[in-house]
């Protein structure tokens, strides 16, 4: 099963994008917003200066029509074409 994945999200607001996968020749669009990271943000211990931990992607929100058995191969392909990110980046 070939998976294409399409994303315009971009530092410091990485997890704002519009997410496109095709697989194979069906497209699937995700809905706004549908991307949450495993990282986090903190501050070091004079707390001025943050420190980003960054991580897998994690789907909030599938496309409706986006079959339950393909999902886990479309999110590994999702964590491998889109940078990991950092809650917080925007930050």
């Amino acid at each position: 099963m070939e998976i294409k994945v399409k994303y315009d999200g971009a530092y410091p607001n990485l997890c704002s994008g519009d997410l496109v996968v095709y697989v194979g020749r069906k497209k699937y669009e995700f809905p706004p917003h549908c991307l949450s990271s495993g990282g986090s943000i903190s501050f070091d211990h004079e707390q001025d200066e943050a420190v980003c931990y960054k991580d897998d992607w994690h789907i909030c929100e599938w496309p409706e029509d986006m079959p339950e058995g393909i999902r886990p191969a479309v999110e590994e392909a999702i964590n491998s074409a889109i940078p990991q990110g950092c809650c917080g980046g925007c930050f």
